[in-house]
């Protein structure tokens, strides 16, 4: 896109405004750190631009506060204060690290498919501008929630609301799905050289 200009026009019989604002489905994946990252990146962006964020941690520890979301519960509060901004939603489906298998698999499932029921009603109301569905690619991968359900429902969304996806391994039909997808593949990692993640980069 040099200049920012689209390479080519298709003929969907849409004006330029009407293209530039059509909402998008933006899938983050790939074997490299950074995909969450750059999602709540975004957010920053539509939390700026006044589209209230919904955000929906699939695999992460109900326990455990990473540094976005101390963020954007704050700017969540700006928001209340100040009207500055927009609202900011933040919720956890399910507890532990799941990919770690622990056991109580089954609670893990419900817990994630009760969550994607849960996306669903939000979007139906269109309740958010933005939805991080953070690490939402694993409960897809191990069946927990149907791939072509959310492929249709996130094609039949109604309104003006942006969607990510963050996650490993994304199915190729929500790939094909997908307006914008970013792999990220690694170069180079600290951990190769035997360092651990660290305050203030990874959490």
């Amino acid at each position: 896109m040099p200049q920012g200009r689209p390479e080519r026009v298709p003929a969907d019989g849409l004006t330029t405004r009407q293209r530039r604002h059509r909402p998008l489905l933006i899938v983050h994946t790939g074997q490299m750190k950074g995909k969450s990252t750059a999602a709540f990146g975004l957010a920053l962006r539509a939390w700026t631009a006044g589209l209230p964020i919904g955000v929906f941690q699939f695999v992460k520890s109900a326990k455990w506060r990473v540094g976005e979301e101390n963020a954007f519960r704050a700017l969540g509060e700006l928001h209340g204060r100040t009207g500055q901004g927009a609202p900011v939603a933040w919720h956890k489906m399910g507890e532990g690290w799941s990919w770690i298998q622990r056991g109580g698999d089954a609670d893990h499932a419900a817990d994630a498919l009760e969550g994607w029921r849960q996306i669903q009603r939000d979007l139906a109301a269109q309740r958010y501008g933005l939805y991080v569905l953070d690490e939402f690619t694993y409960p897809m991968k191990w069946g927990w929630v149907d791939v072509d359900e959310v492929v249709a429902t996130l094609a039949d969304r109604p309104g003006f609301q942006h969607v990510v996806i963050t996650g490993r391994d994304a199915d190729p039909r929500l790939v094909a799905a997908a307006d914008l997808v970013a792999e990220l593949t690694k170069v180079k990692h600290p951990m190769d050289a035997g360092q651990k993640g660290q305050k203030g980069i990874e959490w």
